[in-house]
């Protein structure tokens, strides 16, 4: 798909890419400029792999990448040690250093799937620990923490939402100020005047451009895309395990494309637009016909951009075999259990293999008619499965796993 930089602007907002700007016309002449800017992405490496809340923010930094803009990738070595309390309700769980090195290790590598980090016009990309491991308390307070107002700084969401559920602590305050203070770093060695990011960050985001302001008398900008919410204002990206994770260590590739095909008919048009490189009249053309077809097609090709072509084929093939044959795929998911037992209980089975948390949950399914092995229903909590061959185990309507004996 070709991005023409004189209309990068409306393309993004034709996309539904564009949620929120500090000046959004001026964003517009930015964006459309014939000289390129160099913007940047921030992200903490809060886990060891990225979930599908990223991707609308990394879809933006590709195409502003291939319209010709320059890109800078910011991993928080620094303020992963802190923790941003947008959108808590309590405090974040505090990282070892050595998890948030491994983390940012392991981001670094997901990220060059979406981002072009050799080549033509390759992003760099850095760690805000680089630059605030050796920067003394009282300096960064004076150079930083004297152009912020506490009064402001508590008016936001984020500080509200933490002081309404029962306080905030001054290591959280700190977040907001050190991310400003990568913006002003990032100003002042690459001339960066545009950050993107999630639209929950939009406090922490303009806390830079402030910062900016008042130090250098200079106007910077900001520009939001959404959050990634279905239909009904709901965050997506969570499943009875967790979060949608963008690794396929996490989460499989199979898994993954399950998730999107089982997304809300509402939803099929907004998912095509963000994440897929069809043309919005192309898309028009897949909504217009049967939803069914253009759920498949959408899954394809969310499943295709994080996880490549090769993988969300066999996802497609693996689904259809599923649920349209006789509930057996060679491609479908698998675990391999040991036993020298020549029978396990089915209970202990389904705990074994990881399709239930408890035996408590395969006792309840079972009741509800909810498991079923062979593709037949299990309804006896004391059956004694043969541990001879394989057995394809079936969690509700849609959870299939393959049992391996050895």
């Amino acid at each position: 798909m070709e991005i023409k930089r004189e209309h990068l602007f409306e393309f993004l907002r034709d996309r539904g890419l564009i949620y929120q700007a500090t000046d959004l016309e001026n964003v517009k002449k930015i964006l459309n400029s014939k000289t390129p800017v160099t913007f940047y992405l921030g992200i903490d490496p809060t886990a060891s792999s990225l979930h599908i809340g990223h991707l609308c923010s990394l879809r933006t930094f590709s195409y502003l990448q291939k319209a010709g803009h320059h890109g800078i990738l910011l991993l928080g070595g620094a303020t992963g040690h802190i923790g941003d309390p947008t959108g808590r309700r309590d405090m974040r769980t505090m990282l070892s250093s050595d998890a948030i090195e491994g983390n940012v290790s392991a981001i670094m590598q997901t990220v060059k799937k979406f981002i072009k980090t050799d080549g033509d016009n390759p992003a760099i990309i850095v760690n805000n620990n680089d630059w605030m491991k050796n920067y003394s308390y009282i300096d960064f307070l004076r150079d930083v923490g004297t152009h912020f107002n506490v009064n402001v700084m508590l008016s936001t969401d984020a500080c509200k939402t933490r002081l309404a559920s029962g306080g905030l602590t001054f290591l959280e305050m700190g977040y907001s100020l050190v991310q400003a203070h990568d913006f002003e770093e990032l100003y002042k060695k690459y001339g960066c005047t545009l950050e993107v990011g999630g639209s929950d960050q939009w406090a922490n985001m303009v806390a830079g451009c402030d910062l900016i302001r008042k130090k250098y008398n200079k106007q910077v900008e900001t520009l939001t895309t959404p959050l990634l919410l279905n239909s009904k204002g709901e965050k997506m990206g969570k499943t009875s395990g967790g979060a949608v994770w963008i690794s396929e260590e996490k989460l499989s590739a199979y898994d993954f494309y399950q998730y999107f095909i089982n997304t809300s008919d509402e939803d099929v048009k907004t998912l095509l637009r963000w994440f897929s490189d069809f043309s919005n009249e192309e898309i028009e053309k897949i909504m217009s016909g049967d939803i069914r077809q253009a759920k498949k097609i959408m899954a394809y090709e969310v499943t295709k951009l994080v996880h490549g072509e090769e993988k969300a084929k066999i996802s497609e093939k693996t689904a259809s075999e599923l649920f349209s044959g006789n509930g057996n795929s060679e491609n479908m998911e698998s675990v391999s259990i040991k036993t020298a037992q020549k029978e396990i209980n089915v209970c202990d089975l389904l705990l074994e293999a990881r399709l239930v948390s408890s035996k408590g949950e395969a006792r309840r399914l079972i009741e509800q008619n909810g498991i079923s092995l062979d593709d037949k229903k299990v309804s006896d909590l004391n059956l004694m499965i043969k541990t001879d061959k394989d057995v394809v185990a079936k969690k509700g309507k849609k959870v299939y796993l393959k049992i391996k004996f050895n």
